[in-house]
């Protein structure tokens, strides 16, 4: 069975930027047997503490898409973090806006592999996780990643996003 064309955009995304997982090895985008769309249900079927998985939000920001990886321990301050950002209007997207600048569906947004470069913030809360895992484009897709990796591959800035 042929992956999806969004897991397929995300693995190419992975291996153009070289990307590593803690062990040094290529970063792959791996299928789970069904769809995760919570942080909860990713770490559980991964057997990894809820922290460690970077939830891909995607935030109309004055009218731009924005890409917030934040753990999925906590959740966004999202007035703090656009004041932070120098942002005077930061709102969640629509599912219609999420899948027009990403080409991937609410619950599988994962950090690389959308149509054009999206604008992202990473959480400095998953610096303290020797590997995290993202979402690979589907809702039961994820890739292995460390933070300094993720940080690298999407051109993100390090922010407290909680």
């Amino acid at each position: 069975m042929q992956p999806h064309p969004n897991v397929r955009a995300v693995q190419a995304a992975l291996d153009d930027a070289g990307a590593r997982d803690s062990s040094g090895a290529a970063s792959t985008v791996r299928l789970l047997p069904e769809a995760v769309h919570t942080a909860a249900a990713a770490a559980e079927a991964l057997g990894v503490g809820i922290g460690q998985i970077a939830n891909s939000l995607i935030f109309e920001a004055d009218g731009a898409p924005l890409l917030v990886l934040t753990s999925g321990a906590h959740r966004v301050d999202t007035a703090g973090l656009a004041a932070r950002l120098g942002v005077s209007r930061l709102r969640r997207a629509t599912p219609e806006f999420v899948r027009e600048h990403t080409g991937q569906p609410i619950g599988g947004v994962a950090p690389l592999g959308h149509p054009a470069p999206v604008r992202t913030v990473v959480d400095t809360a998953l610096a303290g996780y020797p590997e995290i895992w993202a979402a690979g484009g589907v809702p039961r897709a994820v890739f292995p990643i460390t933070y300094g990796e993720l940080l690298r591959v999407t051109a993100g800035t390090p922010a407290d996003v909680a």
